[in-house]
């Protein structure tokens, strides 16, 4: 009897399961062929050059201009900032700019690669195109920004860029789109498993859904709502870390939704699911379409202040170091690090600035950086570029001049500020009104 009783449950459960993914079926349906940023019009201007309806900002003005410059495009700006007049133009000038350009939505009415994959999009978002969306992460990067930095300090499809502080990944994902090598490292393991389920994923995708459907026969009711007998399961159905860290990140934006903003758990997990798989499968279409030859991905858990390359080894660097004077990423992320099974009171001695208190906490941080700036410059050739994306904090009520701090150590380490760009920040208004995006050459 108890047996009967117990696959009874288990065929209610994944009928239920099979009801609710029907439910993130129709919300990947609803998302089908929407463009939720961008007017396609057929009657394109036959202007050179036309930027993405999205460009609002003078500091992303700045950016479109500097990648014309070193894609070697000659231009002058028309139509009140919003089109480009190329006075250099030849068929491999209008090619290059389609293939890689970042700010532009048309070349001579021909829609640019990036208009195309930025449409994959499975959100409301526009910044959250392809696998960009998967977990939510303060402070992350602008994708579109990150593609623009990568074109204007040189990088060509066979570099290696390098983000020492990889956070959620996007760095990785727009080099890769571009068939540029990347490079990061994290200290978090949080971060790692992001980072790589966005950029490994699409390689192996078959073998994600097949196991989806193992997942959901292993169902029980208490299943979802105790990490140790999910990742047990899991260990139990895949010996491919690839796979499992799909399932395991699956897990965690349910239980971020379920802390964050109280959804339920069960609803969250199979809706997130089709949704990854979703935004994998766009991925896989869109480097089919524009026949994109994608770069090599390497994410690993590591330190910033002992980065394990070699002196010269990397042709860029872009990164943005950790706001931890202001924002608690332990704190900020203690429900999925604890899912993991982490120890959160030991992490928080090896995050940078997130140790001691008052005075002692910004030395520390500021000795940590000294650290990390000094890694970046052993590992970059030379007369090559690091860009640094930082702003200045606001830590007990005091601002603290961490971009000043930034620009005088990278300059007496032998590094020339090139370039020093204002940006607007959104979402960490309590800390911070706007970043700085700093443009070093290493000089000697």
């Amino acid at each position: 009897m108890l047996n009967i009783a117990v696959n009874f449950k288990r065929e209610i459960n994944i009928m239920e399961v099979k009801r609710l993914k029907t439910k993130g079926e129709t919300m990947i349906e609803r998302t089908e062929d929407q463009f939720w940023a961008y007017e396609i019009d057929e009657n394109n201007s036959k202007e050179d050059l036309v930027l993405l309806d999205n460009v609002q900002f003078i500091y992303e003005l700045s950016l479109a201009e500097l990648e014309l410059k070193a894609l070697d495009v000659n231009f002058e700006v028309t139509n009140g900032l919003r089109e480009f007049k190329i006075l250099n133009k030849s068929n491999e000038q209008k090619k290059l700019i389609k293939r890689k350009g970042a700010y532009y939505k048309t070349v001579d009415g021909q829609l640019t690669d990036y208009f195309k994959i930025i449409q994959k999009n499975r959100t409301r978002s526009v910044n959250q195109y392809l696998t960009h969306w998967i977990y939510p992460y303060k402070g992350k990067f602008h994708p579109q920004m990150i593609r623009a930095l990568l074109n204007i300090i040189g990088l060509n499809e066979g570099d290696t860029v390098l983000d020492p502080f990889s956070g959620s990944g996007t760095t990785a994902l727009e080099a890769q789109l571009l068939g540029i090598n990347f490079i990061g490292i994290d200290i978090s393991p949080l971060c790692v498993i992001q980072g790589k389920v966005k950029t490994e994923s699409i390689y192996f995708i078959d073998e994600i859904k097949k196991l989806k459907k193992e997942i959901f026969q292993n169902y029980s009711s208490n299943l979802f709502q105790t990490d140790e007998n999910y990742y047990d399961i899991l260990n139990n159905l895949s010996e491919d870390e690839r796979i499992k860290n799909f399932y395991r990140l699956a897990r965690l934006l349910a239980v971020s939704d379920n802390s964050r903003r109280k959804r339920d758990f069960f609803n969250s997990f199979i809706k997130n699911i089709d949704l990854m798989i979703s935004s994998v499968e766009d991925f896989i279409r869109v480097k089919d379409e524009l026949n994109l030859t994608l770069g090599n991905v390497k994410i690993e858990v590591g330190d910033s202040r002992n980065i394990k390359l070699s002196d010269n080894s990397v042709d860029g660097i872009i990164t943005s170091p950790p706001y931890s004077i202001a924002l608690d990423y332990v704190e900020n992320d203690i429900h999925s690090l604890k899912d993991l099974g982490f120890d959160v009171l030991k992490m928080r001695d090896d995050f940078i600035g997130v140790r001691g208190n008052g005075r002692s906490k910004i030395e520390l941080y500021n000795e940590d950086m000294k650290k990390s700036y000094k890694e970046m410059h052993r590992v970059l050739k030379k007369d090559k570029y690091a860009v640094i994306v930082i702003g200045n904090a606001t830590y007990q009520g005091q601002e603290v001049k961490t971009v000043e701090f930034t620009i005088d150590i990278m300059e007496n380490l032998g590094f020339k500020l090139e370039k020093n760009i204002n940006k607007i920040i959104f979402g960490l208004y309590n800390v911070m009104k706007k970043e700085n995006i700093l443009i070093f050459k290493k000089v000697k």
